[in-house]
């Protein structure tokens, strides 16, 4: 006879706590990564597509709902909740903040709340490091130079990332609208040591045109980038903002997405290339389709990965962050959370 399932202590994760348990990581977290895509890839997972909550008095802010669950050693379900209000970097604060609840397997109650948005900027990062090193061994020659097209918080967690997977530059090119910006991250890289030579651009032209690899992490909400001659010397691009690139780009690409039904939508730059072709010819394979095999890297076009992110990848680097901080002895549990739980009283 089985055993009556037991109701989860119910604990908060603060992003001290987070960022602790994933600092200096990188390498696990892209490897974590890598294995949720294949498990995503063979059908062990659910998601959803994501729900965008916008307002009429704020047309450029959002908050997204991305629900998940994924099977496997992870084995959890739970829900991601993002909000993305540009106008806060000019009151000097991130424009995203975000919660994780996971929910229990077995019961379904929620057995923790995480502080978010570093999970979001790390499994963010670890993907496109992943698909810099999938789609980089394809390329004629690694890419030595890299572009960041956008440089808040995202782009640095990417460089950070790409060096911690052992990636090194002879030089790192910068652009940002916000000339601040792009000199804040030009110092950063700097201040911490980075091998390689620091160039800002003052325009986004000069920028890809000297760049092997090109991260976009932008805020854009329509493509920008609309010459095909800029990629002329067929760069691999980490398109991680997905408005960037204008559809005649797209076209003239190989193109990878990380799930082809969830990249589609939205009004992302693949979706704008689906809207004006009506097809999905396009479409070059799926990042786990390169991991298998599947799917080839040309090396006579650009390269463009377009990963919408997908919230199997925030459970599964939840998910360790939470055993890391069990494992540490630090996990606070809110005593008493769940009180109803006799039926009749």
């Amino acid at each position: 006879m089985s055993q009556p399932t037991a109701v989860p202590p119910f604990a908060v994760i603060s992003g001290a706590q987070v960022q602790t348990a994933l600092q200096h990581r990188e390498k696990q977290i892209t490897d974590l990564v890598e294995a949720t895509y294949r498990l995503h890839a063979m059908g062990d997972s659910v998601n959803p597509p994501s729900y965008f909550l916008r307002f009429p008095d704020r047309p450029n802010s959002r908050i997204i709902a991305l629900p998940a669950s994924i099977g496997g050693q992870v084995r959890v379900d739970g829900l991601k909740w993002i909000s993305s209000f540009p106008d806060n970097v000019a009151a000097g604060i991130p424009r995203a903040s975000a919660v994780l609840i996971l929910n229990d397997h077995d019961t379904g109650y929620p057995f923790a709340c995480l502080e978010s948005s570093i999970i979001s900027a790390s499994r963010t990062a670890a993907m496109a490091a992943l698909a810099a090193d999938r789609l980089g061994r394809a390329r004629p020659e690694r890419p030595s130079r890299v572009g960041f097209f956008g440089t808040g918080l995202i782009a640095r967690y990417i460089h950070t990332f790409l060096a911690g997977t052992g990636w090194s530059f002879d030089e790192i090119g910068v652009h940002d609208l916000s000339a601040d910006s792009a000199a804040g991250f030009a110092g950063y890289l700097k201040q911490t040591g980075t091998p390689g030579r620091v160039a800002v651009h003052d325009g986004p032209e000069e920028l890809i045109r000297s760049s092997d690899m090109v991260v976009f992490a932008t805020i854009a909400a329509q493509p920008h980038v609309t010459d095909p001659s800029w990629l002329g010397h067929n760069p691999l691009v980490l398109h991680v903002s997905l408005r960037d690139l204008a559809p005649e780009i797209v076209l003239a690409s190989a193109n990878f997405v990380d799930d082809v039904e969830h990249c589609l939508k939205a009004d992302t730059s693949p979706h704008l290339a689906e809207q004006l072709t009506g097809n999905r010819d396009f479409l070059t394979g799926t990042l786990a389709d390169v991991m298998s095999g599947e799917a080839q890297v040309p090396g006579d076009r650009p390269v463009v990965f377009s990963p919408f992110g997908l919230g199997v990848l925030d459970l599964a680097v939840g998910k360790y962050v939470y055993d890391e901080t069990v494992r540490a002895g630090r996990l606070h549990v809110i005593d008493d959370f769940f009180h109803e739980l006799r039926r009749y009283g």
